[in-house]
């Protein structure tokens, strides 16, 4: 190959006629590389050009102008090293080939790979290659992409590729094999991260062609890839079967959502005669074109062909002979069709087409039959399946023919393929530089023009293409040339004798063009251009002669007279010649000026005059030159383009255009003859109107309409007054088309006026046209979006519904969704809008309202209609794999069956498995990896009518079915069972029942005393209750993973209410304060009267920066903690505000919280014990860590602890609910806390109640209730259900709703207490809903409460009934109180009574064990998700267990058990206990106190699990300590774990730490009530003012810094307080 190859335009025109002296002369611009080209792309949207050379990448203008170049090498590499280079030896500067290179443009890259390092690639930035975007040699062999070897091929394609719901940019790359390279035929290639998958990895396996074996006997060589209409196309040449060295050409084909290559199809292309030209050189795939696609389709062999169907055109030679090439064409259709008959045959007709042999399978060593499937249709199956066979190809018998279109000696390389004027053009390279224009394909072939070579001997590179405008064309290692050079052309003869389709005479304008640049190339004879060389001529002028006078050379007027002619142009036949005269006589050539008139109306017959110079030269003389011009005339039709009287009317004066009333048209003057004018008329007839668009609009008006029809004026002026339905519309006059359309903005229209009628429109002079058609004034009404919820990136298509929401038009409609732009895409009854992306930082937990803008002045707005979640993260799909048959069974009679399987377990589960014996279903017991069992009927089924002529000794077929999959596998015998007689029978059962029935009978009367009888019977419960309590858990897990199913899905689909950070904050500081929810921290409103609101901000500002003074605060701080009255509730407050008002400056809050801490270390060490430190709030630092924990650990609850510790809270809250919890004694069934555990076995069933909401349609919500639960128990769980996707804060509370039941044609109102009320003495009752005998499935309506007057005094009057129901306070619910049983029923009691009562209710306790059992797989979760180091621990955590490990080195009598009891202190007690026992602070929900007691156990062992100490237990010890002895053990170690896991991890440096809290105060602290703590912190200055002074006029460094003077300034602004200023 040459040391350098060039790149070149050629800016001159080129010509076939041309010599070669003509062509040196033609300007070149040239662009050179010092290393050889590989490979070339362009640009699609740019017209960027990208050179792939040897060591460099280049991008070039699309005028070749050098942009930007990338140095890729020489690299230090070996052909064994495996990259990186830097681990390899014996290494050397090596050049690095461009293998592949390709557009990227959605990521605006380019994709290099080159030959080094095993064939890696790189991402490059289009814009600037100079930009390097990606790159890594540490991937491993998934990565290899190209190949090292000079001699192999590498082609690719973009694609993309779909998984887990989610489409990813790939590119599919087809390389042949190389010693050391990949050994992937063909690769799908990811161009981003994700999950497992790295940039350029495989993404898919496909051993078929992917293995090691075949690749090297194939010979492979890939030269083109193309995706067309969903398939991927590879062209290439390979040996046959690996033992045949001659190669033959095959396109392959893959569909392109194919994720396993099973529809990788074969077809080999034959090109001439018997396969001359065998072996593929290059190839470009284009439409044919008009003339090409007609004489493809009269050819009759290659089918019905198309201008716009496309054609790959391949050329290709003999790879034993490389003296001539020839250019081929293959429809792709026709591609298809033979694709399709292969697949077909193999799919369907054990691979035969015609009763012959068609389907071979490559790459494979079988000789046994392989198509053996039989597919009753190939519409389900067109890519392919696992169970068919894969890959395919034509037998060399059934290869698509194609004849040598073209045939060249040399060896052609490169082909391009364009059209023009319906003509097809081939561009075809050859390896000796040359490009060849070649036309007339399929009829007769002909070269016309030729590009010779400047550098003699090197080939055209495959990579031939056009520029964007297909002017010019791209040939490597030569130029970039014009694909046509027409204009060198002066007369008609040789331009037509190029026989160029690019190139004809255009006659008007007397050159030689393309037809686009001719002006009137559409007029007969306007522009020629002819195989058979037809050119024009004048055959006669009229008159033949006239008189002139002679001017003498010397005078200065030229001849000029009048001159009138009428001439004919006809086609002239090749062999006609026009006459010439010598050449000087040319230099006066004769012309025809001025013509008079110059413009001529169609129709009217009119006599044109010339001036004609220079005739008096050729008198008798037949001329024609191209410089004899005639100069244009201009007709005319008034009729075109003016259908009515103002269009007339319109037109320009000088064509003197008329409306003829009589004939009513526009026609030129002469033409309206005086009988045909009205004579009455004075002006255009009145306006029409037509139509009307849109014909709805709103009633405060603020839209445009346009009214379209005819003699709406002539100028925008002529329009007097437009109205509509009677209201004035306002002309818009910039959109006024004259005559046929007026646009108006209309006017808002009363409610008391009509809201439909007539659009009228007055024009100049008085004339009113007014409509047929009816405009009507409406209100769109959107009432509902669905769906409700889309990710924040935006692009959920949305669908508005409601009423008259197609007022307007399309361009009217503005959608929002809480202030982010829905572009709309479809208009009418439904509007559908794409929502675009939500860029707020923080997502509202809230429902956002969606706004309709209709024109300038109706807004209509669906609240809480819509929510944007977090952008959705798939990671796992299920199943992963598939099944394969491998059944054999064993005959067991009436047992069971067990079937030997294979892969079951990976493809389904035991509930999708059926299974039948006869017609009779089978229970599937077991689904393994490789069994499946199942239990047969016990009796041999009855057989059909079908088959009841069969005998029942016959066997039955066994049946499995999977999916749409159904099987028989074999055949069931039922043996004959042997009867045994009655009378054997009776006496075996009766006799042995009899002796056990006297034995026990003989037992019982030994049973003398009734205490020992009790006991017995106690016993015996305790027995059944401890043996079915694992039954029970078990059960109970089950059912509650099933009915928790809605829950995790929920919890996929972003559904967690996670709390605002600020609400988060508010909750976790403020909400345990004894203003609780009310404190001002959390409403922050303060009582500051409006004149001093200015000068109070300024002083709290002050204030802010006094705090910011270091010593400033430890003086305050210390000052507050040394009086008595700052008690520990104080210090928590206190320590609170501090937080919130030092948010901004995070890393000074942690500066000063350490130096408080040290402060606390040596007083605990020194003059206390050390292990209490931390264990309470007594100080202001220890609360300031627990708000810090907090700070620090709110990103990690919503990313990671949060999801298990919400479904710990569900699972709890739904275990509790699935039985009684009485609502007066707040016990429940189901509990972890024994003091909360209901003992007594309350009856009741699970009612389904089917909800329907009042005003929010008619969709009814099953919901579960228990009918023992009171009327607000089943209100709060049709709340729950209802309102599911709504978190709690914004559901309609209890109070707020009422719950009417419908049994029959009058409703009832369902409350807690009425009159109906059920009495026990002095007790009564709570209503519940078997009290009003509710049913299974009954219909109950949920209403709001509106708080109009009537409703009011109702609900007044409900209030004084309740009231007066509750005086006594004596109600109960499920169990009355046990110290206030009735007086008969306990005078009537026995001690023994008594006694048994509580021997009774302990039995009860088992079911905390139940419960327990049930809930344990989310406990585990979250203290796993808490205490796992192998995880993401919080840098916070890490950070603050240094720091204690740190001090504690640095002190004295601190041992390992103390560091462990302050770091449990500080976090797990601080923080996890208390977020634990309330989830309501980090989640927007209602904790109840059923839930809180289970939560408070929970919690508990928790706090166990992280004592040193060991606990003993005894039988008097606490329930709760007991249900979780067992595992209290392994918790503990999970939590030394924890800790020795943190100390292992790297450190957290001090710079990293404040660089997180300053990203947490960025993002956070504008949210907080900032001044409001800043004013409450100042509360405790004013109250503490004295104490306060005293200490910083102590401190020298707070003098030196005049702390005291700010203080008492701040006061003075604050308080107005007289101070000593």
């Amino acid at each position: 190959m040459a040391s350098w190859v060039s790149l070149s335009i050629l800016l001159i025109c080129f010509l076939a006629s041309q010599g070669q002296e003509e062509n040196r002369d033609m300007p070149i611009r040239e662009f050179t590389s010092e290393t050889p080209i590989n490979n070339v792309v362009q640009d699609p949207h740019t017209g960027r050009i990208y050179l792939g050379a040897v060591n460099t990448i280049f991008q070039l203008g699309p005028s070749l102008q050098l942009e930007a170049r990338a140095e890729t090498g020489p690299r230090e590499d070996a052909r064994t090293c495996t990259p990186p280079a830097s681990a390899c030896q014996d290494t050397k500067p090596m050049p690095n080939l461009n293998k592949l290179l390709l557009v990227y443009p959605s990521n605006g890259s380019l994709i290099v790979c080159g030959s080094r390092y095993r064939g890696i690639c790189s991402l490059l930035n289009l814009t600037n290659v100079e930009q390097q975007l990606y790159y890594s040699d540490s991937k491993g062999e998934r990565t290899y992409v190209a190949s090292i070897e000079d001699n192999v091929n590498v082609v690719g394609v973009m694609s993309t590729y779909a998984k887990d719901g989610q489409n990813f940019s790939v590119f599919l790359v087809g390389k042949g094999y190389g010693s050391a390279d990949s050994t992937k035929l063909i690769s799908t290639r990811i161009l981003q991260d994700y999950r497992d998958w790295v940039v350029f990895e495989s993404i898919i396996e496909a051993s078929t062609v992917q293995t090691t074996p075949f690749v090297p006997k194939y010979l492979h060589d890939f030269r083109h890839a193309f995706k067309e209409d969903g398939f991927v196309y590879f062209l290439f040449s390979r040996t046959l079967d690996g033992t045949d060295n001659k190669n033959l050409t095959f396109v392959s084909r893959l569909c392109e959502d194919d994720p396993h290559y099973y529809s990788h199809t074969e077809l080999q292309l034959n090109c001439g005669t018997n396969n001359r030209y065998n072996k593929v050189q290059a190839a470009y795939v284009a439409s044919p074109g008009k003339e090409l696609a007609r004489g493809m389709t009269e050819s009759g062999q290659y089918g019905k062909v198309n201008p716009w169907n496309k054609v790959l055109f391949m050329v290709a030679s003999p790879d034993d002979d490389g003296t001539d090439s020839a250019l081929c064409m293959y429809p792709l259709n026709t591609i298809n069709e033979r694709l399709v008959d292969i697949i077909s045959a193999c799919y369907s007709d054990s691979g035969k087409i015609a009763g012959r042999a068609a389907v071979d399978i490559p790459y494979s060593s079988k000789t046994d039959e392989f198509c053996t499937s039989k597919i009753d249709t190939l519409k389900n199956f067109q890519c392919g399946a696992d169970f068919l066979p894969s890959p395919l190809a034509s037998k060399p018998e059934f290869a698509l023919q194609a004849k040598a279109e073209v045939v060249k000696k040399g060896l052609l390389t490169a082909v391009a393929i364009a059209v023009e004027n319906d003509h097809t053009i081939a561009f075809l390279g050859s390896n000796q530089g040359e490009v060849f224009k070649v036309a007339h394909l399929t009829t007769n072939p002909e070269e016309y023009s030729q590009i010779p070579g400047d550098t003699a001997g090197e080939k055209v590179n495959k990579n031939l293409f056009f520029d964007l405008s297909h002017s010019h064309l791209y040939i490597t290692t030569e130029k970039k040339v014009p694909v046509q050079m027409c204009h060198l052309k002066t007369d008609c003869k040789s331009c037509v004798g190029l026989r160029d389709p690019y190139c004809g005479w255009c006659v008007l304008e007397g050159r030689c063009t393309r037809r686009s640049e001719c002006r009137r190339a559409e007029e007969k004879y306007g522009w020629l251009w002819s195989p058979r060389q037809q050119c024009v001529k004048i055959v006669s002028f009229y008159p033949p002669n006239l008189s002139f006078a002679l001017s003498l050379c010397g005078e200065s007027q030229p001849f000029s007279r009048s001159l009138s002619l009428s001439l004919s142009l006809t086609p002239a036949h090749s062999h006609s010649q026009a006459h010439h005269t010598n050449k000087h006589r040319w230099t006066k050539c004769p012309k025809f000026e001025n013509p008079d008139p110059v413009l001529i109306p169609v129709g009217f017959k009119t006599t044109i005059s010339f001036e004609g110079i220079n005739l008096d030269l050729y008198q008798k003389t037949c001329f024609f030159s191209p410089a004899c011009v005639l100069h244009p005339v201009t007709l005319y039709n008034c009729s075109v383009g003016r259908e009515d009287c103002s269009l007339c009317k319109n037109a320009d004066q000088k064509y003197t255009c008329v409306w003829c009333a009589k004939r009513k048209a526009c026609v030129y003057n002469k033409l309206c003859t005086p009988d045909q004018h009205d004579s009455n008329d004075t002006g255009c007839p009145d306006p029409q109107i037509t139509d009307i668009i849109p014909r709805f609009g709103p009633t405060q008006g603020g839209i445009s309409i346009t009214i379209r029809g005819s003699n709406l004026g002539i100028h925008k002026k002529d329009i007097k007054s437009i109205s509509v339905v009677g209201q004035p519309c306002i002309h818009q006059e910039e959109k006024y088309s004259v005559s046929t359309s007026v646009v108006c903005e209309i006017s808002p229209v009363g409610r008391d006026q009509d809201l439909w009628g007539q659009v009228e429109v007055e024009v100049e002079g008085g004339k009113k046209g007014t409509s047929s058609i009816y405009f009507t004034y409406r209100d769109p009404i959107p009432q509902e979006v669905s769906p409700a919820r889309g990710p924040k990136a935006g692009g959920t298509l949305i669908t508005i519904s409601g009423t008259h929401l197609d007022t307007g038009t399309k361009d009217d409609v503005q959608v929002t969704v809480g202030g982010v732009d829905c572009t709309v895409e479809q208009f009418g009854p439904k509007i559908t809008c794409r929502t675009g992306e939500y860029r707020a930082e923080k997502l509202p937990s809230d429902f956002l309202t969606v706004t309709v803008k209709y024109g300038k002045r109706t807004t209509t707005h669906i609240h809480r209609a819509f929510v944007f979640l977090e952008n959705p993260i798939l990671q796992d799909h299920q199943p992963r794999s598939s099944f394969v048959w491998s059944v054999s069974f064993n005959n067991i009679p009436a047992i069971s069956l067990k079937l030997n399987t294979s892969c079951f377990s990976k493809a389904m589960t035991a509930k999708e498995a059926l299974a039948y014996v006869g017609e009779v279903p089978c229970v599937v017991n077991t689904l393994q990896d490789d069994k499946l069992f199942l239990d047969p009927p016990s009796s041999q089924p009855k057989r059909s009518r079908r088959h009841r002529r069969d005998t029942s000794s016959e066997p039955l077929d066994l049946v499995i079915k999977f999916g749409n999959g159904e099987w028989v596998v074999g055949s069931v015998h039922y043996e004959r069972k042997y009867e045994v007689p009655l009378y054997i029978i009776i006496p075996a059962v009766i006799v042995p029942m009899l002796l056990i029935i006297a034995i026990s009978v003989y037992c019982y009367r030994r049973k003398s005393q009734q205490a020992e009888r009790e006991y017995e019977k106690v016993k015996h419960q305790l027995e059944n209750l401890e043996e079915s309590v694992r039954d029970r858990c078990k059960k109970e897990f089950t059912d509650l993973m099933i009915e928790m199913e809605d829950h995790t899905n929920d919890l996929s689909e972003g559904r967690i209410p996670f709390l605002d950070y600020k609400t988060y904050t508010d909750r976790v500081f403020f909400l345990p304060s004894k203003d609780g929810a009310n404190d001002v921290m959390i409403t922050g409103k303060l009582d500051i009267p409006e004149s001093r609101r200015a000068t109070v901000t300024q002083a709290l500002n002050q204030f802010s920066n006094l705090l910011n003074s270091k010593t400033f605060l430890i003086n305050f701080i210390r000052t507050l903690e040394g009086r008595p009255d700052f008690n520990a509730r104080a210090k928590v407050y206190f320590a609170s505000l501090l937080t919130v008002a030092l948010h901004g400056k995070l890393e000074y809050y942690t500066d000063i919280m350490r130096t408080l801490l040290l402060e606390l270390m040596e007083e605990y060490v020194h003059s206390k014990n050390p292990k209490l430190m931390l264990r309470r709030s007594e100080t202001v630092v220890e609360r300031m860590l627990c708000n810090w924990m907090s700070i620090c650990l709110y990103q990690f609850l919503k990313d990671s602890a949060g999801e298990p510790l919400y479904k710990l809270f569900r699972a709890i809250k739904h275990q509790i609910e699935k039985g009684p919890v009485d609502a007066r004694v707040k016990k429940a069934k189901y509990t972890l806390n024994d003091t909360g555990l209901l003992g007594d076995d309350v009856e009741y069933c699970v009612l389904t109640l089917q909800v329907l909401v009042h005003g929010e349609g008619p969709d009814v919500t099953p919901v579960k209730v228990l009918n023992c639960d009171t009327i607000s128990q089943v209100k709060e769980k049709i709340i729950e259900q209802v309102y599911r996707n709504l978190p709690y804060s914004l559901r309609p509370k209890v109070d707020s709703v009422t719950l009417e039941w419908r049994p029959g044609s009058t409703g009832q109102i369902l409350s807690d207490l009425d009159l109906t009320s059920q009495k026990e003495g002095r007790w009564r009752r709570i209503n519940t809903l078997a009290h009003y005998n509710v049913r299974d499935n009954a219909t109950l309506v949920l209403s709001r409460v509106l708080h109009t007057q009537q409703n009011y005094d109702q609900n007044q009057e409900n209030h004084e009934e309740r009231n007066a129901l509750l005086e006594d306070d004596k109600v109960f619910h499920l169990v009355r109180p046990a110290d206030e049983l009735d007086e008969i029923k306990s005078k009537r009691g026995s001690m023994k009574d008594k006694s048994m009562t509580k021997a009774i209710t302990e039995i009860y306790l088992t079911r905390l064990l139940s419960v327990k059992g049930t809930l344990q797989q989310f406990v585990d979760d979250f203290f796993r998700s808490v205490l796992c180091s192998g995880a993401v621990v919080p840098p916070a955590v890490k950070y603050f267990f240094d720091f204690l490990d740190e001090q504690a080195l640095k002190l004295d009598n601190v041992d390992e058990e103390t560091i462990h009891i302050w770091k449990t202190n500080s976090l797990p007690l601080r923080f996890w206990v208390n977020i634990l026992k309330n989830p309501h602070f980090i989640f927007d929900v209602h904790v109840t106190e059923v839930v809180d007691a289970s939560l408070s156990v929970i919690a508990q062992t928790f706090m166990d699990a992280c004592t040193k100490s060991e606990h003993k237990l005894s039988r008097d010890s606490p329930s709760n300590k007991l249900l979780y002895a067992k595992e209290i053990s392994t918790y503990k170690k999970m939590v030394d774990d924890y800790y020795k896991g943190i100390r292992q991890m790297v450190s957290v440096s001090d710079q990293d730490m404040n660089t997180h809290l300053a990203e947490v105060s960025r993002s956070h602290t504008d949210k907080l009530n900032t001044q409001v703590a800043l004013h409450q912190l100042y509360q405790y200055a004013s109250k503490y003012y004295d104490g306060i002074i005293a200490s910083l006029d102590d401190d020298p460094a707070a003098q030196s810094k005049q702390l005291t003077l700010r203080l008492q300034q701040i006061a003075a602004a604050l308080e107005n307080k007289v101070t000593d200023l």
